[in-house]
């Protein structure tokens, strides 16, 4: 049974706040390269946390002779597309704008690899928009979408092509554990802007196994429109949660609940009525059991709030935005809720900074949802970070994020100057992984862009990543043995 908001308040008053779920063993990571504190509670000395960081991931980073890729002694990487040099089946360039991927087991021990491309606004502003592959468009006005990749072991390119086609603003999404990909539009443009034909600011189903499934994209509109940013799939409750990357307000995250009867299954969301289920927003409150406004305000590590549910009233906001649909007191805020991946019986999700907007400032939370005890737990915080330029373990904007094989999480940042693709460990500890050396600025005035797209492939022996400007996939390969933990519960398709 569902924990209870009064059970809730009475547990955490017999076994005091942040114990319920988890302990200090559990703590993934504090701010940047801190190490969980001891049973007693006093803080790691200085010199212990340097020590600690030292002797955590796989060592420094090397930098990158062609300029691309910084990775530690004994990893390679491998470009698997790149926009402007690599192509589609049917001749065009790959698209730009890399973001949200996810993998799965393709061919011969190969691996297929559904990529969202982030163009927003009018198709005519890009370069390189996803080409309008006939019978796949959803709007002919709009330049974003995904394709698939398929490479084989290793990380060889084989081939790429159009999966949908004429969505805007694909950022994040979520695989399913029937084997698709949920494409999300972080956008709430309507039809008559930037020559948009349609509505935008919506959930889309891509299978990456058969192209045909494809043809005449639809929206599923039970999932609502709002800017959309990534999705997990609750499996046993059937149960979908939504991220939205918003602010003025801050965005929400929301909970879908299927109709009685309904069964997923590849192409089922895309034949509900746009009001089928229940779409609802979340709001937490304390182990006293006090509303909190925005999560922002958990500023411990082990933090745990209770969660109910709130009813969107106008899930298509025809007339008002779903987040501006409720007034202060109904529902709890986060800044740019990011990144979600299912794993360890739940979902892990990101607000990936907060500023004035918010009540606290930081530089980046990881939350875990627990669907049994219906409670959230905060596993990473960053502080605010004072030295962008700096690389020295000082993280910060975590976006795209995955449940690593080998224990803990892969975060893409997604931050302030230096831009990093980095590892927590479940004792507590950070570790970097790699360092976009790909300086897309000036040298007087640098600018890194993000990392997006982190997927582990299905046997764990290669890490898919991004660069998203100006569109690069990599596939990142090497002794991910000697980081050996406890191995992370996602799907298994």
């Amino acid at each position: 049974m569902p924990l209870s908001r009064r059970d809730f308040v009475n547990r955490s008053t017999l076994l005091g706040a942040g114990v319920l779920v988890a302990g200090s063993a559990e703590v993934l990571a504090t701010a940047p390269g801190a190490i969980a504190a001891p049973t007693g509670g006093e803080a790691p000395a200085a010199e212990s946390v340097e020590a600690a960081r030292r002797a955590t991931g796989y060592g420094e980073l090397l930098k990158d002779p062609a300029g691309i890729l910084a990775l530690p002694h004994g990893f390679t990487y491998q470009v698997i597309t790149y926009t402007g040099k690599t192509k589609l089946v049917t001749g065009e360039s790959t698209p730009s704008n890399h973001d949200g991927t996810a993998a799965f087991p393709g061919k011969h021990g190969g691996t297929l690899l559904v990529n969202n491309h982030e163009l927003a606004g009018a198709r005519s502003s890009w370069p390189h928009p996803v080409p309008l592959l006939e019978g796949h468009v959803y709007d002919p006005g709009a330049a974003g979408g995904c394709t698939v990749v398929e490479v084989r072991q290793g990380g060889r390119k084989v081939t790429e092509w159009v999966g949908i086609a004429g969505t805007a603003t694909n950022c994040a999404g979520g695989a399913t554990p029937w084997g698709t990909w949920l494409s999300g539009e972080e956008t709430e443009d309507k039809a008559g802007k930037n020559g948009f034909t349609k509505d935008h600011g919506y959930i889309f189903e891509v299978d990456p196994y058969d192209q045909a499934a494809n043809r005449d994209p639809q929206p599923i509109k039970a999932l609502g429109r709002y800017a959309h940013e990534a999705v997990v799939v609750d499996q046993r409750r059937g149960h979908l949660y939504l991220t939205e990357d918003a602010s003025n307000p801050n965005g929400l995250l929301f909970r879908w609940t299927p109709p009685a009867g309904f069964h997923h299954g590849k192409g089922k969301l895309r034949k509900l009525a746009a009001d089928a289920g229940k779409l609802e927003a979340f709001k937490v409150f304390d182990s006293h059991g006090t509303f909190v406004d925005d999560l922002s305000r958990a500023v411990k590590v082990g933090t745990t709030y209770g969660v109910d549910w709130v009813n969107v009233p106008d899930r298509d906001a025809r007339t008002v935005s779903v987040r501006k649909q409720f007034t202060d007191g109904q529902v709890t805020r986060a800044r740019k809720l990011e990144g979600m991946w299912w794993g360890d019986g739940g979902f892990y999700f990101v607000s990936s900074f907060a500023r004035t907007e918010s009540p606290v400032q930081h530089d980046g939370q990881v939350w875990f949802y627990n669907p049994a005890r219906r409670t959230i737990t905060l596993k990473v915080l960053l502080g605010v970070n004072t030295d962008v330029m700096g690389d020295h373990g000082n993280y910060d904007g975590p976006d795209n994020i995955t449940v690593s094989p080998y224990g803990g999480l892969v975060i893409a940042e997604d931050g302030e100057g230096q831009s990093h693709l980095f590892g927590t460990t479940e004792d507590g500890r950070t570790y970097p992984i790699a360092r976009n050396d790909l300086n897309i600025g000036t040298a007087e005035k640098p600018e890194f862009s993000e990392f997006t797209g982190v997927t582990f492939s299905d046997d764990g022996e290669t890490l898919f990543a991004n660069i998203q400007v100006p569109g690069i996939m990599v596939a990142i390969t090497g002794p991910w043995w000697r980081l050996q933990h406890r191995r992370g519960h996602g799907y298994d398709y």
